[in-house]
Formats: C-alpha cells, sequence, structure tokens
C-alpha cells in the first residue's frame, strides 16, 4: 500500500513528500510529550526514527464498527498521509487498501510469510469464541483463527480500541457471540491495549514511535495499557476539577451550572473511574474532548465499562477522594460544608484518617 518499501527510512520519506527537518523535530517533540518523556528524549527519538526503515504493519477488523479505523482517517500530528506513507508501511487494511478478495489476503499473508517476527499487527474488533468463532469469518476464515497466525508470528499486536483490547460493546452482556479481548483470545502473545471508543489515534503512532526508538513497547499496566495514556484518572487531569473540589455540580442538563461548565459528576460522569489521556491529548485536532464538549465521561477505556459504568447517566454510588463511607447523595452539603470551612481539596481524607474506625464508621 506504501509508497516507499521498506528500503527507505521514516526520514527519507517524510523529505521525499517536502516535510522539513523543522516538522520532523516537532512530530518528534511531540512523541515525547504524548509519551509523558522529559525533551531530553527527543534527540533519542530523532536519532532512531532517522535510521529506522518503516515497519511493516497490518491491520485486521473483526467484531467492530470501524469507529477506531474513522479516528485514525481523522488523525492530525500526523496527518493519515504522513502515517500510512510516511511512518509505517500499512500493507493491509481492509477499509482503505486498494487490493480486494483473493488480492488482499495475499498482501496479508505476503507480509505474515515474508516479515515473520519482524511486522506488526494492529487489531480492531473483538473476536467471538462461542461456536468455534463462526461469528465473524473472512475470506472463509475465522478471526479466531486469523489473529492466531497473524498475531502469533507479529513482533508485537497493538490492540486498538475497547473491542480487540477487553471485548468491547461486542462482549456487554448477555455476550451472545461469547466475544473477548485478542489478548484472552490468543494467549502468548507479545501485545499493548490501546482501549478507548474509539482509540486516540496518537496515542498508537506514540506507541509505535516508542517500538522504534526503545525495541520495546510502552510501559504497561495490569491491564496491558501504557501508562503514558491511561496512568492517571480523567478526573485527575480534568479542567472542570476546581469546580468538583468546590461543589459546585451540574443538577440538570442546561442549568446556570452547565452553561458555567461546572463539573458533571452528578450527571454521571465517570471521569474517577476512568483512566484516560483524553484532557491532555484531546479529540479533532485537540481542540476538544467530550467532558469540555459539556457531556459526562462514560470511562470508554475501562474494561467492561458497558456493564460496570452503566447506566451512563446515574452517578457513582460512592466520591472518589472524600472516605470510603461518603456516598454521592451526600456529596452536596459534605462539600459545601468542606468550602465553607475553607478546607483544602480532599482534607477530608485526611482528618478521616485521623479518627478511631468506630467514629469514621
Amino acid at each position: 500500500m506504501s509508497k516507499f518499501k521498506d528500503d527507505s527510512s521514516i526520514t527519507e520519506s517524510l523529505a521525499a513528500r517536502g516535510v522539513s527537518r523543522r516538522d520532523f523535530i516537532k512530530f518528534c517533540s511531540t512523541m515525547a510529550a504524548v509519551l509523558a518523556l522529559p525533551s531530553s528524549f527527543v534527540p533519542k527519538i530523532v536519532e532512531a526514527l532517522e535510521k529506522k526503515m518503516k515497519p511493516y504493519v497490518v491491520w485486521l477488523e473483526f467484531q467492530d464498527c470501524a469507529g477506531d479505523t474513522e479516528s485514525m482517517l481523522r488523525a492530525t500530528k500526523p496527518t493519515i498521509a504522513q502515517l500510512v506513507l510516511d511512518i509505517i508501511s500499512l500493507e493491509y487494511h481492509e477499509t482503505i487498501m486498494t487490493p480486494s478478495g483473493k488480492n488482499a489476503e495475499k498482501s496479508l499473508m505476503d507480509v505474515v510469510k515474508n516479515q515473520k517476527g519482524k511486522y506488526l499487527t494492529i487489531v480492531e474488533g473483538a473476536i467471538p469464541l462461542k461456536d468455534g468463532g463462526v461469528y465473524c469469518t473472512i475470506g472463509g476464515r475465522t478471526a479466531l483463527d486469523i489473529a492466531k497466525e497473524v498475531c502469533g508470528n507479529a513482533a508485537a499486536t497493538l490492540n486498538v480500541g475497547s473491542c480487540s483490547s477487553w471485548g468491547g460493546i461486542p462482549s456487554a452482556s448477555p455476550n451472545p457471540t461469547g466475544a473477548v479481548g485478542v489478548g484472552e483470545a490468543v494467549p502468548g502473545i507479545t501485545y499493548v491495549n490501546l482501549p478507548g471508543c474509539p482509540m486516540n489515534v496518537e496515542n498508537v503512532t506514540a506507541t509505535v514511535v516508542h517500538y522504534l526508538t526503545f525495541g520495546t513497547l510502552p510501559a504497561l499496566d495490569d491491564h496491558h495499557r501504557p501508562y503514558f495514556a491511561h496512568g492517571k484518572t480523567i478526573h485527575d487531569n480534568c479542567e472542570r476539577r476546581a469546580h468538583y473540589d468546590a461543589g459546585q455540580f451540574v443538577r440538570q442538563w442546561g442549568d446556570e451550572g452547565h452553561r458555567k461548565g461546572w463539573c458533571l459528576y452528578e450527571m454521571g460522569c465517570k471521569g474517577p473511574m476512568a483512566n484516560f489521556n483524553c484532557p491532555s491529548v484531546r479529540w479533532n485536532a485537540a481542540t476538544s474532548w467530550p467532558v469540555q464538549g459539556g457531556h459526562g465521561c462514560i470511562a470508554c477505556a475501562t474494561d467492561h465499562n458497558w456493564d460496570l459504568a452503566s447506566p451512563f447517566y446515574k452517578r457513582l454510588p460512592k466520591v472518589p477522594g472524600f472516605g470510603i463511607e461518603t456516598t454521592a447523595d451526600k456529596v452536596g452539603a459534605g462539600l459545601a460544608v468542606v468550602t465553607a470551612a475553607g478546607l483544602a481539596a480532599h482534607g477530608i481524607v485526611r482528618a478521616i484518617k485521623g479518627k478511631p474506625k468506630e467514629e469514621e464508621k
């Protein structure tokens, strides 16, 4: 699919398309920022990308809505053209590739056979296991069969979106097809989960850049998610956090608090349970993100959020940061008292910890 094959380095491909050295350095600086690396790592990323050949990449789609592909097509830093033509050599992607049918399958198998152990696989969509996996087939083969061969022979697999990470919407109760994430369907492979509904393409690009720079996947949490993207909660980075600490909540859509940008917690925002870097990376050319736009977070990057975080317009049963016995029903009055007393944010936690257990209860 790519104009330049693996004998072109990333910088050569960029230069051939008129991308300046300045823009290349800016791209490397952006990737360092997304990866939460200090600026001292920028020269290392520059050096790595100058020398590295573009990695072969195949993109598989299984039980999905193509939302992650749509997210990728809206990439801006770099653009989808730069990503596909300059950063990686995307050899197979059902949605955007030119070949079809047997020719398309040949493109996939050529990479699997000729680049064994060297290429990267990106998977979008869940894999059904029930009834032998018959609920998702491509070219007469089940998604499970394809994933075992393609992911099993890859250097690493990037599971993009919640469906490929842990099953997503297809796995929501009652999960009629037995849908699961790639890691569960194909155990033993090297993989990283980049959940979200959809995933944020900047996190995907940053993961690829990390792999090219350091030769490994980034540090992962116990859900196989990279810490740079999922190490902090939405709640901790939210621009509305000050309103939460001050007890200023939206009580009804369109009310004064909603118009003033107050906290959406009581309208069902799941930011306190969601680990994602939406507030810093944002969406649509980094112009905004759901909470900034006035809608609460639905914890789309959290495992099984469709079951565990719903209903999405009802608040969480407990309030993070205000003691394990404090419930959402006590938030309004409790926070008003806290604010009036001039306590620092989360000061109640420190006060509670110093009380005897009986008094705390």
